[in-house]
């Protein structure tokens, strides 16, 4: 139910007298409301007259009243509640992830959205304000119009500990509730990072709690608080991305409207997530034993146990909410029981492991510390699945994400003592690392420390490392190759029977020694090799422009650009045996030069490709034109060898 607090006239255009209603609005002067039902059913459209007005604030939003121009008086249209400029048609740009999540025996799904617009014109059952930010939080309440403003002041000065502020909507804003929530800025990533996911949090499970179904966010700190928007972007859609795991619900994401920037950013972070969502690992054997890392969701895992951290809310909120109420019962009845356990022993309610295991562990800001707390924290685990005659366990990346440890020190840390305690029982445990899909950053580090592990093969970085790679004094990734050497004439030659005569000169070969990438490729390498029995390994070319080469040289291929040149065979990265096909998407720079990566690509199991294929068709590993041209679906799954300038 709507309730207006300005001065008007309704309309009501749909001409079913049944259904037509005389609606009245008080005037803000004896701060009178009346009610406009909020209903579809009753009226097909109405007509307001409203005053134009347009702020500027920190959130990235800026609330025109639905985009209204400069006259004092401008026709409006609400449809279904929400306010629209009836001489302005929005452009809209949708990405939606869906997750399912399973409650009571039915699959729920939950969506991210990201459009620019109007928060206070969405239509949504809640919008989320910043209430640090004066001036979002201002206006919106002068649309809510005086009722609102009450109420908020009302709650403001009561004592409650709850971070979130919840008061109905009213007046001009569309959604029926508003949330203010406190969020500061900060300089530091980890911190930064922290605030948006708590913020996020606290959003997500207050809306769960009223049995909200839909829920619009700003793009908090990408306005005048000048924050990074990349690391927003990705914060904001991972920390949704892992709420509606627990609370499906429509999360909208809604931009300022003149900041395309913003937008597309966030709509490249929904797809990246999708795309690293899809299972990947990395394994290793250590005696008897097996340690894996792989990107999924924990709830999920297959195995004796999994591991459950008692200072992650969100970690065990996500467990406690896939196991069912019985489990959450029975923590609440241990913890309260024996508040000082070291562990928390649950039966797997729902899921489809045996047991789960919430053992107390804290953070800590000191380094040693913090990495004696990690062994402690394994050596507990470990002991307590001896204890049961349990032969498989899953860890979360404790401490990697709302904690902010380091993560090159947690997964070292603790990836070496999983090792050394494997070793030292000799004992047949597997275990599995489990990273939130999206946080590729910490897979990365967490296979990094297991390939590095690899005693077997004496594989440790050093010794995986090609053996015509040169050291640097300058650590440069990019090592100029001598002319008329075996190395360059075997680049220079391949290349030349494949360009068919299309270019006049190579200026010069540069070997790519990006240690991290091929560390990746590697550990990818050994488990294509494993699972097929066969070395599916084939040396591409891959055409672009210098920019997007330096990028590639930084940050591998990225795969949220793909289609820039087309998807006829997948959404995915592209390469081919060709070169003269390749040199089409060789952009010349100012002097004329062109580059093309000549590139070591896991082929794998290759199918027949399509403009529809998204991510690696189930069983299979590429997709291809059947002839020249290959598609993978993994950013670590092809690795730039040598990038050939030429004319």
């Amino acid at each position: 139910m709507k309730r207006c607090s300005y001065p008007t006239d309704i309309l009501l255009a749909d001409d079913n007298l049944s259904k037509r209603r005389r609606l009245e609005a008080d005037t803000i002067n004896d701060h009178s409301t009346s009610n406009v039902v909020n209903d579809p059913t009753l009226y097909s459209e109405a007509i307001f007259h409203l005053p134009t007005t347009r702020l500027n604030h920190e959130d990235g939003i800026v609330p025109s009243y639905g985009h209204l121009n400069n006259e004092s008086s401008s026709r409006v249209t609400v449809s279904n509640g929400c306010l629209h400029d009836s001489n302005t048609v929005q452009q809209t740009t949708v990405t939606t992830t869906v997750l399912p999540e399973t409650t009571r025996g039915e699959v729920v799904t939950g969506s991210i959205s990201i459009h620019q617009g109007d928060l206070i014109a969405e239509d949504t059952d809640v919008i989320v304000v910043c209430r640090s930010s004066r001036t979002i939080r201002e206006s919106v309440l002068e649309a809510g119009g005086y009722l609102m403003k009450l109420s908020y002041n009302n709650e403001l000065n009561n004592s409650s500990t709850d971070p979130v502020i919840s008061i109905a909507a009213t007046g001009q804003v569309c959604a029926r509730k508003a949330y203010f929530l406190a969020w500061k800025p900060s300089v530091d990533a980890d911190t930064l990072r922290q605030s948006v996911s708590t913020f996020i949090c606290d959003a997500m499970s207050k809306a769960a709690s009223e049995n909200v179904r839909s829920i619009a966010f700003p793009a908090i700190g990408c306005g005048g608080y000048g924050c990074t928007i990349s690391l927003i972007a990705q914060t904001m859609v991972e920390a949704i991305s892992q709420q509606l795991t627990l609370y499906p619900m429509a999360v909208s994401v809604v931009t300022q409207s003149d900041r395309t920037d913003v937008c597309n950013e966030f709509r490249k972070q929904v797809n990246l997530f999708q795309s690293t969502s899809q299972t990947e690992s990395v394994a290793l054997g250590i005696g008897t034993g097996m340690i894996e890392v792989q990107m999924g969701d924990i709830t999920q895992q297959n195995v004796d146990v999994i591991i459950g951290s008692s200072s992650s809310r969100i970690l065990r909120r996500s467990i406690m909410s896939a196991a069912g109420a019985d489990v959450q019962m029975a923590y609440g009845d241990q913890c309260e029981k024996n508040p000082s356990a070291l562990i928390v022993s649950l039966q797997p309610g729902r899921l489809p492991c045996k047991q789960i295991f919430f053992v107390k562990w804290q953070p800590d800001s000191d380094e040693k510390l913090l990495q004696q707390s990690l062994i402690d924290f394994v050596w507990t685990v470990i002991q307590n699945v001896i204890s049961y005659k349990y032969t498989s366990v899953a860890f979360p990346a404790i401490g990697c994400g709302n904690h902010a440890c380091s993560v090159d020190l947690v997964a070292k840390t603790i990836i070496n003592e999983i090792k050394h305690q494997l070793n030292i029982r000799n004992i047949p445990l597997s275990v599995k690392f489990i990273v939130l899909p999206g946080r590729q950053n910490v897979y990365d580090e967490f296979s990094k420390q297991v390939v590095s592990l690899n005693e077997d093969s004496r594989s440790s970085i050093s010794r995986i490392l090609p053996s015509n790679w040169t050291q640097s004094a300058d650590n440069s990734l990019r090592c100029l190759v001598p002319f008329n050497t075996q190395e360059y004439n075997s680049i220079a030659n391949d290349f030349d029977q494949t360009m068919n005569g299309r270019y006049t000169s190579i200026l010069r070969i540069e070997r790519i020694q990006n240690v991290r990438w091929f560390v990746q490729y590697f550990a990818h390498s050994r488990e294509f090799n494993k699972r097929l029995n066969e070395n599916t390994e084939r040396r591409l070319y891959h055409g672009c422009s210098h920019s997007a080469a330096d990028s590639i040289i930084q940050d591998c291929f990225n795969r949220s650009f793909a289609g820039t040149h087309g998807a006829t065979y997948g959404v995915g990265l592209y390469f081919s045996s060709n070169a003269a096909y390749c040199s089409r998407f060789c952009e010349a720079n100012l002097n004329g030069e062109r580059c093309m990566f000549v590139a070591r690509v896991l082929i794998g199991r290759a199918t027949q490709g399509d403009r529809s294929i998204r991510s690696r068709p189930i069983g299979f590993d590429s997709t291809t034109d059947g002839n020249h041209i290959f598609v993978v679906y993994h950013d670590a799954q092809a690795y730039a060898e040598y990038l050939i300038t030429f004319k």
